[in-house]
């Protein structure tokens, strides 16, 4: 806990209270005369004052009113500070009464006046001069706290613009690219047909990672067909060695995933396993929903802890667009290959 706040309060609290005791000094000389009653009576509402406000900003705080709406935040307030002046008058005449009819200090009019119309005065008073630097801390609390919230929305936009660029930069994987236009180069005059095929395999792939929504979701269907076009060019380059099985269930193509969620872990799979193994291997692409979730799996052989910053990238993406819905991803190693797992609620 930060206790440097508390620590500014106690001091600008403690001061506010001596200016109020100083000027009820000033009142009091003014209109009745400076009498030892009146310096007492002054410097107990400063002192009982002070402790009743600090003691109202630990109960606020303590209980979180300031999370309230406003509507609630003010009953409560309204409720506490009279009561908080209450137990000040009551704490004032438990000192002020006695000692005056003791004739420990001289008051005016010879004798402390606690007739009910002036205890009344009294405890309206000090409600009210208590009310109003309570209400002038909770607002400038309550100020602070929007800011702070501003900014850490603010920086929490930043991180996310951040992120989707780093993600789809990692999209844009110019090795992919690079591979793809050498590919086709040489497709061109051994094969037209399958030339043509790749270029628009590899448009709609490019175009998918150029106009994806950071805010929106897409079908399961949608992101399998972006994810085919993809798998098509990388069958250019690896050939042999990347070989796709499939196991979708047709009840999940209607589930709603993050745009990219499926092709970035496919990708993965490809650039962190496929391409380190010799001789490739069986990249498993498994979906289904069961119980309300989208259960979505892909399966390559390699090894954990190889991954690139791009990958390390993609995931937090991942896992802050499912996180806060309820989703999950995890990445785990079993045997000789690196199962990733996402869980979508739907």
């Amino acid at each position: 806990m930060d206790h440097a706040p508390s620590r500014r309060f106690a001091w600008i609290n403690a001061a506010v209270w001596s200016l109020y005791g100083a000027f009820n000094l000033w009142m009091g000389a003014a209109f009745v005369g400076l009498t030892s009653g009146i310096v007492l009576v002054s410097a107990l509402l400063a002192v009982f004052d002070a402790l009743a406000s600090a003691t109202l900003r630990a109960l606020v705080l303590r209980r979180g009113w300031l999370d309230r709406e406003p509507g609630a935040l003010v009953a409560k307030l309204l409720l506490a500070v009279p009561l908080a002046a209450l137990a000040v008058q009551v704490a004032v005449a438990a000192v002020v009464a006695p000692a005056s009819a003791l004739g420990w200090i001289e008051m005016p009019g010879g004798r402390a006046d606690y007739r009910l119309g002036s205890a009344l005065t009294y405890w309206a008073n000090t409600a009210i001069v208590l009310g109003l630097w309570t209400a002038g801390w909770v607002g400038a609390r309550a100020l602070q706290r929007a800011r702070q919230s501003r900014l850490a929305q603010a920086r929490a936009e930043a991180e996310r613009h951040a992120m989707e660029l780093e993600a789809l930069r990692a999209r844009l994987n110019p090795h992919f690219v690079f591979n793809a236009l050498n590919n086709l180069r040489a497709l061109i005059l051994e094969d037209p047909q399958r030339a043509r095929e790749l270029v628009t395999r590899l448009s709609s792939t490019l175009r998918h990672a150029l106009e994806y929504s950071q805010g929106e979701a897409t079908t399961l269907a949608e992101e399998l067909a972006v994810v085919e076009d993809y798998l098509a060019v990388e069958a250019v380059h690896y050939e042999q060695r990347l070989r796709v099985e499939r196991a979708i269930d047709p009840a999940a193509l209607d589930a709603r995933v993050p745009p990219m969620a499926v092709q970035l872990l496919v990708e993965n799979a490809i650039k962190h396993g496929i391409a380190r193994t010799p001789g490739g291997g069986a990249l498993h692409l498994r979906a289904g929903c069961e119980g309300g979730r989208l259960s979505l799996e892909v399966r390559n052989p390699g090894r954990l802890g190889g991954g690139s910053d791009g990958a390390g990238v993609g995931l937090r993406y991942l896992r802050r667009r499912l996180e806060p819905h309820g989703g999950r991803i995890v990445l785990e190693q079993e045997g000789g290959d690196v199962v990733a797992r996402m869980e979508i609620p739907q």
